[in-house]
């Protein structure tokens, strides 16, 4: 069964905020780690949460490795997601 990505509110919020550009660059990331995800994503210290990087721009999501679901939480620039 393949990977599947599902997004809050949230981060479906500030996805369409970004420039064309960005979005491209985030949705191939998330579609290339997609075929494995722990080669792309980092567990964050202390957190369920795992991000990924892309550029200026974080991703955290949780991982459900039973269900091969990335849930994508937050989406922003690394200066302010982790707030």
């Amino acid at each position: 069964m393949p990977w599947k990505i599902s997004w809050s509110n949230e981060a479906a919020s500030e996805l369409s905020k970004l420039d064309n550009a960005a979005v491209s660059r985030i949705v191939l990331k998330l579609e290339r780690a997609l075929k494995n995800p722990m080669r792309f994503f980092e567990r964050l210290a202390g957190s369920d949460y795992y991000k990924l990087r892309i550029g200026d721009y974080r991703i955290l999501a949780l991982i459900f490795h039973s269900d091969e679901i990335i849930s994508v939480q937050k989406l922003g620039h690394r200066k302010n997601v982790y707030r």
